[in-house]
């Protein structure tokens, strides 16, 4: 089935995130839409499957024009959409998942399972997926949870598929079943939509690659086509995707995390007996797939978890039972996942913003009044060294981008002196360019001394950043090894295997 999209347009109030764009899927290719985040990718995705309805444009089957009121319509048209959030009912089965919304019936209030059980296992046998039927979503594996996603939109006769991100939450190993997946449902004849912003993916398994920039068609590429030269079309300028970072030089600084556990207000712990020591001028980069306990150890490391036991010293103090703004005044830098929840405040000015942590003594505040001219010229200087995109220090932080936002959460936490650095999730939402700034300034950090605890999904990220890296699994670390290590290695670590430094 031959798809194609012509003119799309999507606004949202004044901004427009769809600007005309064309694009083209052949029957039986894998075409992939490359950009950065907030390029419009998904959106022109979620309009294509009845999501959003464009303003203007035309959605093309077979060079026949279809109107979509909603996802039925799609699905009914031969359009499939796996998304990056996946769209299962975790306490049903898989059959049952399968079934929902196209339900069979024996009679008045009788569903037949029977017949999607069978569909479930016609599809997994023809595609080797072993998934079974009467399994509980939430008992499954991410991976399997993607393919029962694949199998949904299979058993609705999906000639055309569409891959949101579909790697965000995968292991390595996981990733590379992903691709003979996708190569497998080519050869059957089912034309693909892959959006992503991986580079590496992208080159491995795309026949053509179109590049969005900020709501724009920029142009096609060659999928054997270099990393720096598809980053460059993402960003609109050359971008150095190496990161220059001399040996790390240790210091007598440390983080030492004893025997740490977390548990929830039902007993039941994300963090179990996790201890780990971080020298003063190494990153440790914590790896794993989301969920695995990442998240609540950034969060204890600033004193967010109420529900913490152990130990956590930084150079001898202990951290464990001091509030954040103990913990800040202590010189912790933090960037949370979520800057939207723990990084900003949204009704407050991007200068005001810049200066949260330091909110109660100077250089920004004398005898309890705001020093308004150094804190103009501190932010006004952040703006310009960070490249934060904003009409001027005093509009709402909440008015800028995601990755604006982020911006101003990394010059803050950076501009100060730091006894340890927490980044959580450091570069989601920005660009390649933003990232390659980033990137220096964390390693710039780590350079003075200063230990440094990078948690990040993004497994080049961890490789590129890191002097070692810990992976976690259900809670606890089941390996640190060298920043060299394979990335199968690291892969199987994700998935629970453990390993030791020196087998890596």
């Amino acid at each position: 089935m031959k798809l194609e999209l012509r003119g799309i347009t999507k606004r949202f109030g004044d901004l427009i995130a769809n600007d005309h764009i064309d694009l083209t899927v052949e029957e039986g290719e894998i075409h992939c839409l490359l950009g950065e985040n907030g390029a419009g990718k998904s959106t022109l995705m979620n309009v294509l499957y009845g999501l959003y309805q464009a303003e203007e444009g035309d959605i093309l089957i077979d060079d026949e024009v279809r109107h979509f009121a909603g996802p039925g319509d799609a699905m009914r048209s031969g359009i499939g959409m796996v998304h990056q959030h996946f769209m299962l009912i975790p306490v049903f089965t898989v059959a049952e998942n399968v079934a929902l919304g196209h339900e069979q019936v024996y009679g008045p209030g009788l569903l037949n399972l029977d017949a999607a059980r069978t569909l479930v296992r016609d599809i997994s046998a023809r595609f080797g997926f072993d998934i079974d039927p009467d399994a509980l979503v939430e008992d499954l594996p991410v991976g399997v949870q993607q393919r029962v996603e694949i199998v949904k939109a299979l058993s609705r006769e999906a000639k055309v598929l569409v891959f949101d991100e579909p790697t965000a939450v995968l292991t390595p190993q996981e990733t590379d079943e992903f691709m003979a997946i996708m190569r497998q449902l080519k050869s059957e004849g089912t034309s693909i939509v892959f959006i992503t912003h991986k580079l590496r993916e992208v080159r491995e398994v795309a026949d053509r690659i179109t590049v969005i920039r900020l709501g724009k068609v920029v142009g096609e590429a060659d999928p054997n086509a270099g990393k720096e030269e598809l980053a460059s079309l993402m960003v609109g300028r050359a971008v150095d995707l190496t990161i220059d970072k001399a040996p790390a030089q240790l210091t007598d600084n440390s983080l030492v995390i004893d025997k740490l556990s977390i548990a929830d207000e039902t007993g039941h712990r994300s963090v179990r007996e996790l201890s780990v020591t971080v020298q003063g001028g190494e990153i440790l980069a914590i790896a794993g797939v989301q969920g695995n306990g990442q998240t609540e150890l950034a969060e204890a490391l600033l004193g967010m978890q109420e529900r913490a036991s152990g130990s956590i010293t930084l150079n001898g103090t202990e951290l464990l039972g001091l509030n954040a703004r103990q913990i800040l005044d202590a010189g912790v830098g933090y960037v949370p996942e979520d800057r939207t929840v723990d990084g900003l405040v949204g009704g407050f000015s991007v200068a005001e913003n810049l200066m949260l942590d330091r909110s109660d003594g100077e250089p920004f505040v004398k005898f309890g009044t705001l020093q308004t001219d150094v804190l103009n010229e501190f932010a006004t200087e952040k703006l310009e060294s960070y490249d934060i995109r904003s009409q001027s220090i005093h509009e709402h932080v909440s008015k800028l981008s995601g990755g604006n936002q982020q911006k101003v959460v990394l010059a803050r936490e950076m501009s100060r002196e730091l006894s340890l650095l927490v980044v959580s999730q450091p570069t989601r939402g920005l660009d390649v360019g933003s990232i390659e700034f980033v990137h220096e300034q964390i390693v710039g950090v780590r350079d003075r001394g200063v230990p440094v605890i990078v948690v990040s999904t993004e497994l080049d990220e961890v490789v590129s950043l890191a002097d070692r890296i810990a992976v976690m699994y259900k809670g606890q670390i089941v390996g640190i090894v060298p920043a060299d290590t394979p990335r199968e290695k690291l892969g199987l670590m994700m998935a629970g295997e453990r390993i030791t430094e020196e087998a890596a």
